[in-house]
């Protein structure tokens, strides 16, 4: 019996099929249908078989057999008025549409009958199939654009502590995983019972004594399976972990791949991945052996029985003749029939084990809390007017970790370019991510135009403000698509006028299909400088009130860095921008310049007076840098 408390994730799964209850309605009615005429199929081998048995079947031959049959039913089921009425009420059908005729033309009613109930089975169990894949794929995409949807409102804070490669196989495998858990409580918990009671309504007409000695094997097999089903739980939960690994390997190998070859790592990583394979190959191998150890042993189960059932119903029809050869050879044919029913259902526990241990993976993002929230009602920026102002502001990833930024204070006005210098891991980038809301800061506040940035709509803070970073993140599309990128609307003229400012329209032009060329997955066709430029463009294209440059030009050559230079130039032109750079001569034209260490504003002003400071950090930065050149 399934405990509530242990599978909760699984039930929580089911709450996803809410909104294809039509569809379930069908698929109940369906299935009742289909095991009425999956029994009634069977049922009929016996009246088959009975009119290959007589010689002569005429309207007084049938009216003998049918008192013989309610005898024997008088005799089997005394106690149980409602199966003798039942199987009378069958017989009596039987015999006036089928039996008050010759031979012959029994044989073909019986026939035409079986078909008709065959086909009636398979269309039923073609509706209910149908529909039950629909649910199932539909719930399956339901579940991975939550995820996916809630992915994209959780923090940046969280993606520092997840491995993509994990999150990847969450929506992938796992969901993948629940498909056949979906089935299980929907198709197999409904159908396979419903045809045991139909089968086991039909053995109990024919032979109660029978139909018992058959159940005698159930408290067996029950045992079997919840032993097995808690095994298969600790080992599917494990072989998802395992599969996890291995794709977020394979990610990041992948992604990194010239640093393999540089450093000649081939081999190693070879070894790398074959230990996980292995380490997932063991885990399959232990869960295929539980797994298909259910099935035979079920079966060997049933085999014991039905020798049983052979071995007694024989003697009741040769010694005993308290059963007629036909209806024991019709007999064998339903409880044959209720087998492979009674495995699927043994096997349902081992397919929600399954499924609720994938469930779990799934819900542990799901149930991440979002830490950039916004609040009802939120205020539209609809344009930056005046400043932007940071007060007391403090943040640190984890209350037990290190301050990242601590009591940062400053106020930027409309039409300033800010740069931020200081050493690495200082805080530069968390800084300008708080203004995005990117993070939210710990402790303090960050005002736009006299407003908490967390009293905006997120949306409208972000469409006011641009960022272009250290590494650009294109897209495997055309050039056009990424340069208008997150824009509803853009016409062509307006691409290409964003390019041209961006200094990339030239070379965009010598390449195969112009805009319209693929450029790869991150954009891996092109150089480092025109990967740059196309991030410019598409920067520009956005018309963005505040601009946030992330070391976007210290990783280009000096060609490359004056055309993105001059780019960036165009791109602040009467706009408020955050430059973050190592390169101190690409900001000594800023407004102003803040000097940031271990998480502290140590200095604010311009180039002249940082430099001619020289204790303070600005001008040993600058120094270092002078006399490395």
């Amino acid at each position: 019996m399934l405990k509530p408390s242990r599978y909760k994730s699984y039930f929580r799964v089911l709450r996803y099929v809410k909104p294809y209850w039509s569809r379930l309605i069908l698929i109940f009615i369906a299935t009742i249908f289909f095991s009425i005429f999956s029994g009634l199929s069977v049922y009929l081998t016996i009246p088959l078989i009975e009119t290959f048995f007589q010689t002569e079947l005429n309207t007084s031959a049938a009216s003998s057999m049918a008192n013989q049959t309610q005898d024997k039913v008088q005799i089997h089921s005394s106690d149980t008025g409602f199966l003798y009425s039942l199987k009378k009420g069958i017989s009596d059908k039987l015999n006036k549409y089928v039996f008050q005729t010759s031979k012959k033309e029994a044989l073909l009613r019986i026939c035409i009958i079986i078909v008709l109930a065959y086909l009636l089975k398979n269309l039923t169990g073609y509706i209910q199939s149908y529909m039950m894949t629909y649910v199932e794929n539909g719930v399956i995409r339901d579940l991975r654009t939550s995820l996916y949807s809630h992915l994209n409102k959780l923090s940046m804070k969280y993606f520092t502590n997840e491995r993509i490669g994990n999150l990847i196989s969450r929506i992938m495998n796992d969901i993948t995983v629940i498909n056949s858990g979906i089935s299980a409580s929907f198709v197999t918990i409904i159908k396979e019972p419903l045809l045991v009671i139909v089968y086991l309504t039909i053995s109990l007409m024919i032979s109660w004594q029978l139909t018992l000695l058959s159940l005698a094997v159930f408290p067996f097999v029950l045992i079997v399976i919840s032993y097995l089903g808690i095994r298969i739980y600790n080992q599917s939960r494990s072989i998802q972990e395992n599969m996890a690994n291995i794709t977020s390997f394979l990610q990041e190998k992948i992604f990194g791949i010239k640093i393999v070859k540089a450093f000649n790592m081939g081999e190693q990583e070879n070894k790398n991945f074959h230990s996980l394979a292995q380490k997932y190959f063991k885990f399959s191998i232990r869960m295929s052996r539980i797994h298909e150890l259910s099935s035979p042993a079920t079966e060997l189960l049933g085999i014991v029985a039905a020798m049983l059932i052979i071995w007694y119903g024989g003697i009741q029809v040769i010694e005993t003749h308290t059963l007629k050869a036909s209806e024991f050879m019709g007999f064998l044919f339903i409880i044959f029939q209720i087998m492979p029913p009674i495995k699927q259902i043994t096997n349902v526990a081992n397919r929600i084990q399954q499924s609720n241990a994938a469930a779990e993976r799934i819900f542990e993002v799901l149930d991440e809390q979002i830490d950039v929230k916004e609040i009802d009602n939120p205020v539209v920026l609809k344009k930056f007017n005046d400043m932007v102002e940071f007060k007391n502001v403090t943040f640190y990833y984890d209350v037990d970790h290190q301050k990242i930024l601590d009591d940062i204070n400053f106020t930027v006005k409309k039409g300033e370019i800010i740069a931020i210098v200081g050493p690495s891991g200082a805080g530069k980038s968390t800084l300008v991510d708080l203004i995005a809301r990117f993070y939210d800061a710990t402790n303090g506040d960050i005002f736009i135009d006299g407003i908490n940035v967390k009293h905006y709509s997120i949306e409208s803070l972000r469409t006011e403000i641009g960022i272009v970073t250290q590494e650009s993140l294109l897209f495997n599309e055309t050039v056009a698509n990424n340069i208008c990128y997150g824009l509803d609307k853009a016409s062509d003229e307006e691409i290409i006028n964003a390019a041209k400012a961006a200094n990339a329209h030239d070379f965009i032009l010598n390449m195969p299909n112009g805009y319209n060329t693929m450029i790869g997955e991150r954009g891996l066709k092109l150089s480092g400088g025109q990967r740059q430029r196309i991030s410019i463009a598409r920067a520009l294209l956005k018309n963005p009130s505040i601009l946030i440059f992330d070391e976007a030009t210290s990783a280009l050559d000096s060609e490359s860095e004056i055309l993105v230079q001059e780019a960036i130039n165009n791109l602040m032109h009467n706009r408020t921008a955050f430059i973050i750079a190592h390169r101190l001569s690409t900001v000594k034209n800023s407004t102003r310049i803040i000097v940031i260490d271990k998480g502290k504003i140590v200095q604010i002003g311009n180039h002249e007076e940082l430099i001619a400071d020289e204790s303070g950090l600005y001008a040993k930065l600058y120094s270092l840098q002078y006399f490395a050149d």
